[in-house]
C-alpha cells in the first residue's frame, strides 16, 4: 500500500467516525421515552417551547451526550496512556486502583457518612481516585526509583484491598447495597447539565495534558534507557501521564461509576489505523471513545426497554471477547 492510499484509506475513516459519531449523538437524543424525530430535536435544541418533551431532551439526554462523550473519550485516552507507560498491550486504566479507589470512597460516604446527593458522590469519589493513584505511585516509586512492574503490582495490591473492604462496608449497611451494586453497575442516567459541564470541563484539560506529553510517550515506548538516550525527560513524562490517567478515569469513574474495558478496547481498535504513533493514537481515541460508549449506552437504553441494562455490563459483554483475542495472540506470538 502506497503512502497516498494510506493517507487516503486514514482520511476515510477519520470521516466516517466522524458521521457515525454525530448519527450515534442525534440517536441518543432521539431514542426513549417519548421517541422523537430528528428534525424535532434539532428544533427543540434551538428554540426549546417548553413542552415536555423539550424539558426532557435538555434536562435529561443532553446531559447523558454530553457525559457519554466526555467519559468515552477520558477512559480511551486513559488507556492509551496506560499501555504507553507499562509498555503492555493488555493493559488498563483501572489497573493503577483509581477505579478500587473510587468505589471504596463512594461506598464509605454511603454507609458511614450516608451522604446522597450526587455532587458530593462525585466530589468523594474523584478524591478517592485520586487517592489511590498517589498510594500507588508512592508504592512503586517516585523518580528514579520508579519502574513499571513495580506501579503494576502496587496497583494490583491496592485494589485487591480496597475491594475487600468495599465488599465488608457493603454488608454492613444492607439498606445501602442495593444503591451501592447500581453505582458500581455504572450508568449515564438522572445527571444535569451542571454535572456533564464539570465533568467535560475537568476531562478536557486531561485531553491537553496527554496531548502535551505525546511525543514523550513515543520515545518512552522504547525503554527508558533508549528514551533517556533521545533526550526524553523519562520520569516528567510518567509522572505527568500518571496524574493525567487518574485525572480522566478519576473524573470519568466518580461521573458514572467503574467502567470497564472501554480503555483496554479503543487503543486496540484505533492502533489497527494509526500505527505506533502514540499522538495519533491519542486523537483517534479522543473521537472513537464516545463513538464506543455511545454504541453500548444505546444498546443499554433499548435492549431490555422500557428497562435499562447497566452500562458497565454492556461494556463488558463487548470488551470481553477482544480481551480474550488479545491473549490468545499473545500466547500464539509467544
Amino acid at each position: 500500500m502506497t503512502a497516498r492510499t494510506k493517507r487516503l484509506t486514514r482520511t476515510a475513516i477519520v470521516v466516517a467516525v466522524a458521521l457515525g459519531g454525530i448519527v450515534l449523538a442525534l440517536a441518543e437524543l432521539c431514542i426513549g421515552e417519548p421517541m422523537l424525530a430528528p428534525l424535532q430535536v434539532l428544533e427543540m435544541l434551538r428554540h426549546p417551547d417548553g413542552s415536555q418533551a423539550a424539558v426532557i431532551l435538555h434536562t435529561l439526554r443532553v446531559p447523558r451526550l454530553l457525559l457519554a462523550i466526555a467519559v468515552g473519550a477520558a477512559l480511551a485516552v486513559a488507556g492509551v496512556i496506560m499501555q504507553a507507560l507499562t509498555r503492555n498491550p493488555l493493559a488498563e486504566p483501572g489497573i493503577l486502583g483509581v477505579n478500587a479507589g473510587a468505589s471504596f470512597a463512594v461506598t464509605l460516604s454511603f454507609v458511614v457518612l450516608g451522604i446522597r446527593g450526587f455532587g458530593a458522590t462525585l466530589v468523594i469519589a474523584a478524591i478517592g481516585a485520586a487517592v489511590a493513584g498517589v498510594l500507588v505511585a508512592l508504592l512503586g516509586g517516585v523518580g528514579r526509583s520508579a519502574s513499571v512492574s513495580r506501579l503494576i503490582l502496587a496497583g494490583v495490591a491496592l485494589t485487591a484491598v480496597l475491594s475487600g473492604l468495599t465488599q465488608a462496608l457493603s454488608l454492613i449497611d444492607p439498606a445501602q447495597y442495593a444503591r451501592i451494586r447500581v453505582w458500581e453497575a455504572g450508568s449515564l442516567a438522572a445527571r444535569d447539565t451542571t454535572t456533564a459541564l464539570i465533568v467535560a470541563g475537568v476531562v478536557v484539560t486531561g485531553l491537553v495534558l496527554a496531548l502535551a506529553i505525546g511525543p514523550g510517550l513515543n520515545l518512552l515506548v522504547l525503554g527508558d534507557d533508549a528514551a533517556r538516550a533521545l533526550g526524553a525527560r523519562v520520569e516528567i513524562v510518567r509522572a505527568i501521564g500518571l496524574v493525567t490517567i487518574v485525572l480522566l478515569c478519576g473524573t470519568a469513574t466518580a461521573a458514572i461509576g467503574p467502567v470497564a474495558f472501554v480503555g483496554l478496547l479503543v487503543p486496540h481498535a484505533v492502533r489497527a489505523f494509526t500505527g505506533g504513533d502514540q499522538v495519533r493514537t491519542l486523537v483517534a481515541s479522543i473521537a472513537a471513545g464516545p463513538v464506543l460508549l455511545l454504541v453500548a449506552d444505546l444498546i443499554a437504553r433499548t435492549v431490555a426497554a422500557p428497562g435499562e441494562v447497566p452500562l458497565g455490563v454492556v461494556t463488558a459483554f463487548l470488551g470481553a471477547p477482544v480481551l480474550i483475542v488479545l491473549v490468545n495472540r499473545r500466547r500464539r506470538r509467544s
